[in-house]
């Protein structure tokens, strides 16, 4: 009865890759997967001396051209941004120039939600149209923008990890 428990557990332990075959398995040979967006893909939005690096493209949207101006803004700002598509749906990506100090940034819009981004004031908001917006304060002078349509709302997470400022 031991001799055939031994043998079961032998059998058992080789199955599971306990002292199997020393060999890793393909995955862990194969290098890491590139992420999907590179410096090569991305685009500089500035205001003034400070450059935001966004995507260039956003994989499975098409390029749908720029934007200029946010509604939702109370005072008129220069805002310089992009637009992607999938659809009717849309993505919104930019930067929002003048903003000197967090106590104005927290003004900007009104019936938003004062939060944090990486320890940097932000604001969210939804329009009336159900449009989901995200922006903080980058640098003083330097504010981020992202939007999207409600089917495009999961998106506004992972672009904001991929953007940088210089």
């Amino acid at each position: 009865m031991r001799r055939l428990a031994a043998v079961l557990l032998m059998f058992t332990l080789t199955a599971c890759g306990v002292g199997g075959d020393p060999t890793p398995p393909l995955q862990a040979t194969l290098p890491p997967p590139k992420p999907v967006v590179t410096r090569k893909s991305m685009a500089s939005l500035s205001c003034d001396d400070t450059k935001v690096h966004v995507p260039a493209a956003i994989p499975g949207l098409d390029a749908a051209g720029r934007f200029a101006r946010l509604d939702s803004l109370r005072p008129r700002l220069k805002v310089r941004g992009r637009i992607w598509r999938e659809d009717d749906e849309r993505v919104y990506v930019g930067v929002v120039c003048g903003v000197q100090t967090a106590e104005r940034f927290s003004t900007l819009v009104a019936r938003s939600t004062l939060t944090q981004y990486q320890g940097k004031p932000a604001l969210r908001w939804i329009t009336r149209t159900g449009m989901r917006n995200f922006m903080w304060l980058e640098r003083p002078g330097t504010a981020v923008y992202i939007g999207a349509t409600p089917g495009l709302a999961a998106e506004i997470r992972t672009i904001a990890a991929d953007i940088t400022a210089a």
